[in-house]
């Protein structure tokens, strides 16, 4: 009876052990495969087998991940103090180096997203922070994509989401654009007055040197006054019209 309660339970065991060996890993998975402690090798999709006791197996998710930047606190390079956040997108391109060369890569990534916005955007005016986003955003990636190689990531996208100002410096911006428009109509209006003297100039100059365009300008501005029937008109007539009356 012993015997027999003791060869069941050992078979009990070996069945616990076998199904312990296997694991199945789906397409976008990759097990790190430890031997005795030391790194043996990166097994997966599918079914995998391992040793039990012997061997322990890390999954890894190679799928991009989407990690939220929380607000960092930025002080511009003309020492404008904003609230930034970002969203960061990354894979897994080595599970090896992802598990073995940083403890925790998802806290890693996270904390030097962090630092990187605010070494970045802390080396541009606010100007630049508001209109030229899609190349800060370049300059973080490349900068965090560059560090996180050692760790096997790969760093595809990074977006700037929300630059939060405070109200003195929201009222500021909206009365430094309001003088900017003034100065641009100012610019326009000043531009369009030196154009205007420039063709009544060359006007003055062509009709100075043809008398008979001068008589017809003359005309045309008494019909454009004749046509007003409140206005009273005095025809100026020449001297030399006036002497044949004059000497009878």
């Amino acid at each position: 009876m012993f015997f027999e309660l003791g060869f069941g339970a050992l078979l009990a065991l070996l069945a616990v052990l076998l199904l312990s060996a296997f694991r199945i890993l789906r397409e976008y998975e990759r097990g790190v495969v430890f031997q005795l402690g030391r790194f043996w090798r990166v097994k997966g999709p599918g079914l995998v087998l391992l040793i039990p006791g012997i061997q322990q197996m890390v999954r890894v998710d190679l799928r991009t991940i989407v990690l939220d930047v929380p607000p960092q606190d930025v002080i511009t390079r003309d020492n404008v103090s904003v609230k930034v956040n970002a969203v960061l997108y990354f894979r897994v391109l080595d599970p090896q180096k992802a598990i073995i060369q940083v403890e925790d890569f998802l806290m890693a990534t996270s904390q030097l997203a962090q630092t990187t916005l605010r070494a970045v955007l802390g080396k541009h005016e606010l100007d630049e922070l508001l209109a030229e986003r899609e190349r800060l955003n370049l300059d973080i990636r490349q900068v965090l994509d560059a560090q996180t190689d050692a760790w096997g990531i790969k760093v595809a996208n990074v977006e700037i989401k929300h630059v939060d100002l405070n109200e003195s410096m929201i009222r500021a911006i909206a009365r430094q654009a309001e003088a900017e428009r003034e100065r641009r109509a100012k610019v326009i209006h000043a531009e369009g007055e030196l154009q205007a003297s420039e063709k009544l100039m060359q006007a003055a100059e062509m009709l100075s040197r043809q008398s008979g365009a001068m008589q017809l300008r003359y005309m045309q501005t008494l019909g454009s006054i004749a046509g007003d029937k409140s206005s009273t008109i005095v025809f100026p007539l020449p001297i030399e019209m006036l002497k044949g009356f004059v000497d009878k």
